[in-house]
């Protein structure tokens, strides 16, 4: 399981899977969403908007489990 660090209130479902290499640009979320089960906290979504906070968890099936852990607000 890996382990991202969310820096403020919230990261966006777009936003993570950014940040752990599944897409290269916001353009792209939108068919990588469409086309792949992601869950949060084990329910499927498919929102890039969706606010994602420290303690969830999201599991893609070409990265495996994230766990959103607090970060330090800089």
């Amino acid at each position: 399981m890996r382990e991202i660090e969310v820096r403020g209130q919230f990261i966006t479902l777009g936003q993570l899977m950014k940040l752990v290499g599944e897409v290269n640009s916001g353009a792209e979320v939108k068919q990588f969403l469409a086309d792949n089960r992601i869950l949060v906290n084990g329910q499927p979504d498919d929102r890039r908007g969706r606010k994602l906070r420290a303690g969830d968890m999201v599991t893609c099936p070409t990265v495996g489990s994230v766990r959103l852990i607090a970060g330090e607000i800089q």
